[in-house]
């Protein structure tokens, strides 16, 4: 059985962003019509440029499938661009001054050109197209399992919302995410991000900004502490880390960690027979500032990861650069872009995260099949919520007055 994992291809302006998963279990039905919806969620959001007025994006799959279900082999899914230009040098010409922020000047030294063309076209957050897929793609997967990924935009510079995402509210706050421009849950909030947006745009500026993804129904022990790059928050934040302009990741309480004693950290561990049969197998918690995870393994709360998108690097204005043909002073070259795509970025990572928690579920819960997978999953719950009736006698815990001198 082969690990699940995707790769990405293509070029902003080539012929199409695609996507190579591995691993898929053979029986697995895609829903088409929700994948392209979260591709037209990520097209979305106030701040956008023009090019998502030429896009519309849309999933096709060239591998893998047969009567819109997973046979067991590679998953090839191909997104198209209509605003295919690549080699067109009127269209698309070299450009010779690096925008800072951007993979510009770096990947121009890498490749040794001084034409940073080629590392920006597949350094552009077009490419971010073929990982929102595959994430969907994998959420098909774990909803089969009532897991369930949640995305949204937590705050734009001094715009925050306090909404506090719960399972029970999930539905609530998903008709209000999907109703603001900014895909915040709170009216108010979105309401004071986009006049935020909006004057930078006026300011012909950039903007970024915090988003946070929940995740509920996640099984405790997904991941392992047995490696350091096995551990499921490593993991994830290797994943928002890898989205274009992130700088920054959060599992749980994260950064406030530092400001606080342990005893104001570490969230308390409770029982209650009364929901053994959930996948937390009854044990519960008053706080969640572990994020879903302790010792990179999940623990039966949701997951909650955040990250920090930097503004987007493409200024109209520009900013001092370099002619790297004549080292010259000069100003960046200006690329079409966005004032803010933080909203769209919520996507991606709702949707990335997603494919990490499916990537440990599959590993823990091997099978070929969906149904080896569903086999497997229900023994281990059914196992897991025998303890400890099912160790044998000489394996319990000793009293504390039984331990050695």
């Amino acid at each position: 059985m082969a690990v699940l994992s995707y790769l990405t291809a293509g070029e902003s302006h080539g012929p199409a962003v695609s996507a190579l998963i591995g691993g898929l279990p053979a029986g697995l039905e895609l829903d088409v019509e929700f994948i392209n919806a979260q591709l037209r969620r990520r097209q979305g959001g106030y701040g956008r440029g023009g090019r998502q007025r030429i896009e519309s994006d849309a999933v096709s799959f060239q591998a893998g499938v047969r009567q819109g279900k997973t046979t067991g082999g590679p998953l090839l899914l191909q997104i198209r661009n209509r605003d295919c230009r690549l080699d067109d040098p009127v269209r698309t010409p070299p450009v010779y001054r690096p925008r800072p922020g951007h993979a510009d000047l770096a990947g121009a030294m890498k490749w040794l050109t001084t034409d940073c063309r080629n590392a920006l076209e597949r350094a552009s957050a077009r490419e971010t197209a073929g990982r929102t897929a595959a994430g969907a793609v994998a959420r098909c997967l774990l909803r089969h399992f009532g897991i369930i990924s949640f995305g949204f935009v937590r705050s734009l510079l001094d715009a925050q919302t306090d909404i506090a995402p719960t399972q029970e509210r999930l539905k609530e706050l998903r008709s209000a995410r999907d109703a603001s421009d900014v895909y915040c849950p709170d009216p108010e909030v979105s309401r004071r991000i986009i006049e935020h947006i909006r004057q930078a745009k006026v300011d012909k500026d950039t903007v970024g900004g915090v988003v946070e993804v929940h995740v509920f129904g996640v099984p405790i022990g997904l991941g392992s502490c047995a490696q350091f790059d096995q551990k499921l928050d490593a993991r994830l934040a290797a994943a928002v880390m890898g989205i274009q302009a992130f700088k920054a990741v959060e599992i749980g309480l994260g950064i406030q960690c530092a400001y606080r004693r342990g005893s104001e950290v570490h969230d308390p561990i409770n029982y209650d027979p009364t929901m053994r049969d959930g996948p937390a197998l009854g044990f519960v918690r008053p706080t969640n500032n572990a994020g879903g995870l302790e010792g990179g393994m999940t623990n039966g709360m949701p997951i909650v990861v955040r990250g920090t998108m930097k503004p987007i690097s493409t200024l109209l204005r520009g900013m001092p650069s370099v002619d790297l043909n004549t080292m010259e002073a000069a100003r960046s070259t200006y690329e079409r872009s966005d004032v803010c795509a933080l909203p769209a970025a919520s996507v991606v990572m709702e949707n990335v995260v997603a494919f990490e928690v499916a990537r440990v579920f599959c590993e823990k819960f091997a099978g070929d099949t969906m149904e080896e997978i569903k086999s497997s999953y229900d023994s281990y719950l059914g196992l897991a919520r025998l303890l400890p009736q099912a160790l044998p006698a000489d394996a319990a815990p000793m009293e504390a007055d039984q331990t050695e001198a």
